[in-house]
């Protein structure tokens, strides 16, 4: 099966080179789609060398910065392998562990696999707050949705292609995570959950999620979970 891997990527110089090593080290048939958020810290250049270099690599720019949303919106429409999996351009999260997230999905278990930093595995230990924001917008989204997950927000989210491509998104930041939540819920698939180790960043390193972004995601929420759905 072909494994389409959409990188959303913004000012990420520091690591995306060992990013894509360690994505294209995968035993997998790998297409990586990487879009490029109108990166200004000469990512772009770094990315033009490395899609000269690995044929499995394709690069979209968008012209301007427009949010980790839009990104995953044009990667998943440009997307053609069997199963599609996003991954951030930092290190925060191990390609290594593809296999788990494919799995549920190559055994015909599920079409939705989400991979969840608080269900038991190694994490790095950082902000209190941030977990404590993690949990309480996952309960929120969970009772919008009717889900269980216990970690909403998480990057590693894996699709068959033939589900992530009917799915309408219009959220152009990180309330896309809520969204496509709410969204996948009301298609009535097999979702399953799997645990992943976490090796989360500080602010000095980039990371670059915020206060903003907690609110947006509740109004996702309340947006796509609860006033769609009535």
């Amino acid at each position: 099966m072909k494994l389409t891997v959409v990188m959303p990527c913004y000012n990420e110089r520091a690591t995306i080179h060992e990013i894509v090593a360690k994505v294209l080290s995968q035993p997998f048939d790998i297409e990586l789609l990487i879009v490029d958020d109108g990166s200004t810290d000469g990512t772009r250049d770094m990315l033009e060398v490395l899609a000269k270099k690995h044929s499995q690599i394709r690069v979209l720019l968008q012209p301007h910065n427009q949010g980790k949303g839009a990104a995953l919106r044009r990667g998943f429409k440009e997307a053609t392998g069997d199963i599609v999996l996003v991954q951030d351009a930092d290190l925060e999260y191990n390609p290594d562990e593809y296999d788990r997230l494919v799995g549920p999905i190559v055994a015909g278990k599920a079409d939705v696999v989400y991979g969840s930093r608080f269900a038991g595995d190694s994490h790095r230990v950082l902000y209190f707050w941030h977990s404590v924001g993690n949990w309480f917008l996952t309960i929120m989204s969970n009772m919008a949705t009717d889900l269980n997950l216990t970690d909403m927000e998480t990057c590693y989210k894996c699709f068959r292609r033939e589900v992530i491509q009917q799915v309408h998104l219009e959220e152009d930041r990180f309330g896309i995570e809520p969204e496509m939540t709410a969204k996948i819920a009301r298609m009535n698939l097999r979702v399953w959950e799997v645990p992943i180790s976490y090796d989360g960043r500080t602010y000095a390193d980039g990371k670059k999620i915020g206060v903003r972004d907690g609110f947006r995601a509740l109004y996702a929420i309340t947006k796509y979970g609860v006033l769609r759905r009535s």
